[in-house]
């Protein structure tokens, strides 16, 4: 049997650590969904790619933050696949926009591993997909 150290109930998310992380999910969610309708609503057609990606970023984080704020074995699976999701994004994205910077003429959430959060977008799922590890029931 392994034992954790965590403050945290096994199979609960969102408690310790697991509440900054939600916080972090929720704040990258209201920017990234802020920044999306803005760019797919006023100039959407200046770059399509870009744009139509911060909009899936966006859902992303969304079902990220409700994945590891509720309970149970279904918010569990989807703040995985979310953050993997995300993870899988962000390096995809970010090597897409250094190999070939042209197909992007304004910048996603994503873009250069997320650079312009900070690179926030690189960390988050690797610690949300470690906490949810963490976390995880042993039974």
């Amino acid at each position: 049997m392994v034992e954790t150290t965590s403050s945290a109930e096994p199979g609960v998310t969102a408690t310790g650590f697991g509440r900054v992380l939600v916080a972090l999910y929720a704040v990258m969610a209201v920017g990234a969904c802020s920044r999306s309708v803005v760019q797919v609503a006023t100039r959407f057609g200046e770059a399509p790619i870009a744009y139509a990606l911060s909009a899936f970023a966006a859902v992303v984080y969304v079902l990220a933050t409700v994945g590891l704020a509720r309970r149970g074995p279904g918010a569990r699976r989807l703040a995985t696949v979310a953050c993997t999701v995300e993870l899988v994004g962000v390096l995809a994205v970010g090597t897409f926009t250094v190999v070939v910077p042209s197909d992007f003429p304004d910048a996603t959430v994503w873009s250069l591993y997320g650079m312009g959060y900070v690179f926030i977008p690189l960390v988050l799922p690797v610690l949300g997909l470690w906490w949810l590890r963490r976390t995880r029931s042993t039974g």
